[in-house]
């Protein structure tokens, strides 16, 4: 077992060892700051196909986070190429945030391709800090194959209970704004 261990770690260092030469010679982030976006914009479009029953689903009661008479203010946290626009309920107000700006370009072809919602903002900020969005001016945050990739989850998750209005129709919020405000 030991013996198959080192082979496999082996083989991973050979693998990327191009990665990390690419990096020592600072080629490395720009290149894959270009490239992700268009990878991402590939996969996610087998990756909706695959999830549209569930999306469809999970986003079906998102007007509920809207006040009476309201739209529904929606911000998307690590918004990428703006797979999840198709899923949003029509008139909600989408405001987008992404740490890598050369999503944009995705972005705006995705907001062209889905009119049913009013597209307000991208903005270039990680999720640790969405000082840029007004403390309690979202109904509703989406975060889609984000948190995995944050450098700190439990602050992510302020942000989220800072930017969120307080008032949740159906939902209460209380128990994590109460956990994440110590």
């Amino acid at each position: 077992m030991g013996l198959l261990i080192a082979t496999l770690q082996l083989a991973i260092i050979l693998l990327t060892l191009p990665v990390h030469l690419l990096a020592l010679l600072g080629v490395w982030k720009p290149l894959a700051h270009k490239a992700f976006p268009y990878l991402l914009a590939k996969f996610s479009t087998l990756y909706n196909r695959k999830m549209r029953s569930y999306k469809t689903t999970l986003f079906s009661n998102m007007l509920d986070f809207a006040g009476p008479g309201e739209k529904l203010n929606l911000l998307e946290i690590g918004s990428g190429t703006g797979a999840n626009f198709q899923f949003f309920p029509p008139g909600c107000q989408v405001t987008c945030t992404d740490p890598n700006p050369d999503f944009k370009r995705f972005l705006n072809k995705s907001v062209a391709e889905n009119g049913h919602i009013q597209f307000t903002r991208f903005l270039v900020a990680s999720a640790e800090d969405m000082s840029e969005v007004a403390s309690g001016s979202v109904d509703a945050v989406v975060c889609t194959l984000v948190l995995c990739s944050v450098r700190n989850v439990e602050e992510v998750l302020k942000e989220v209970v800072r930017i969120l209005r307080p008032k949740l129709p159906r939902y209460q919020s209380s128990c994590l704004r109460h956990q994440f405000s110590k």
